[in-house]
């Protein structure tokens, strides 16, 4: 969002993004746009959902607008009621299928009733757009005759590129041990207990940034595995866990890792045709990735092969493909030949190229 925010108000609109106070939230930084962030007695759940509702539709009939936009399904309902209140356009920004995500997935009563919120709004939004090709075939399958245009959620070229220096691309093999990075949430269907079991297997270090619903379960694994001891190969353990990474961290760890992780169960329809922001930030940061093998994905690698894709996440899966990647535990020469794509890849997977067609559909709903 913040980038979707800062390009509207480059392009001339002023913007406010209202979001929700978290205990974990760190502090607003300055932005070429407004911020507010709501505050409520509940953080999960039925009662949660209740609350963020009812306190976003109170906030936003406080304030005026010429365009009222939402980000995903569950804040759809509380925006396009105060943009039909006001006569204004409502956009809806689906980020991923909220339907078949897998907290939702695995309760029917519950999709249902966010399937009916979802029918709903598609008709009456005036601007659709989400992250991917695939998603937005799906979505103008369900939704006969209502088209989503793509945006892809893209980092700003340039903006994880290591010094050239610095990076094994180009450089001699390293001698410490290779770097894996995951980053993102540690929730299920992520691929991490699996890729965890792999790790015996894998002569390289992990190193996981992010939290989530099964960061303390992960951690159990891993400290059952040996994999948080220290050893002659690994003084600080194969495994690290950085919790929470402010973005500007997050950039400087990725320009130093070798390998990405981008792995995803097929858990639901949203995980099997996401399009995850990771696997753009690994491309920016010029380092090749293990990828789970799903239809934008592999679109993407045959257009670029920037990734070893993989069919399944059995562990011995993982370790084998990470082998192509990092023989004896160094990057080989397939590696080295997947890094020179992502080079010639971030050029063209960069939000600079993205942000012409956001600020395109907003001009041309708002100003036709």
């Amino acid at each position: 969002m913040q980038r979707i925010c800062t390009s509207l108000a480059q392009a001339g609109y002023q913007v406010q993004l209202v979001g929700w106070q978290r205990p974990t939230s760190v502090p607003l930084a300055a932005q070429a746009y407004t911020q507010h962030r709501l505050r409520g007695w509940f953080q999960q759940g039925k009662l949660f959902y209740l609350e963020y509702n009812l306190r976003l539709i109170s906030y936003l009939l406080t304030q005026r607008a010429s365009l009222w936009a939402c980000a995903d399904l569950d804040t759809a309902l509380p925006t396009w009621l105060r943009a039909r209140l006001g006569g204004q356009p409502f956009a809806y920004d689906a980020h991923e299928l909220f339907t078949e995500v897998p907290e939702v997935v695995a309760r029917p009563v519950v999709q249902k009733i966010w399937q009916k919120i979802e029918n709903f709004i598609v008709p009456r939004a005036q601007l659709r757009y989400t992250v991917g090709p695939a998603l937005a075939r799906l979505f103008a399958r369900r939704h006969p005759g209502w088209e989503f245009a793509v945006v892809r959620n893209t980092p700003v070229g340039s903006e994880l590129t290591a010094p050239a220096s610095l990076h094994p691309a180009v450089e001699n093999q390293p001698a410490s041990p290779a770097i894996l990075l995951y980053q993102g949430a540690l929730n299920v269907g992520r691929g991490l207990a699996e890729l965890l079991a792999a790790m015996p297997l894998v002569p390289a270090r992990l190193v996981v940034c992010g939290e989530g619903d099964c960061s303390a379960s992960l951690r159990q694994q891993a400290e059952q595995l040996g994999l948080l001891a220290p050893t002659a190969t690994h003084p600080a353990g194969q495994v690290e866990f950085r919790g929470y990474v402010l973005p500007e961290a997050l950039r400087a760890v990725t320009a130093e890792a070798t390998v990405g992780i981008m792995l995803l169960d097929n858990v639901g329809l949203s995980y099997y045709y996401s399009l995850a922001n990771k696997f753009f930030d690994y491309v920016q940061a010029g380092i090749p990735q293990l990828c789970i093998d799903f239809p934008e994905y592999r679109a993407l690698n045959e257009q670029y092969e920037v990734a070893v894709l993989v069919p399944d996440l059995a562990p011995a899966t993982l370790a084998l493909a990470l082998a192509q990647l990092l023989p004896g535990g160094q990057p080989g020469a397939h590696y080295q030949r997947l890094a020179a794509n992502c080079r010639r890849a971030r050029a063209e997977w960069c939000w600079q190229q993205e942000e012409k067609t956001l600020v395109q559909l907003y001009d041309n709903l708002l100003r036709r």
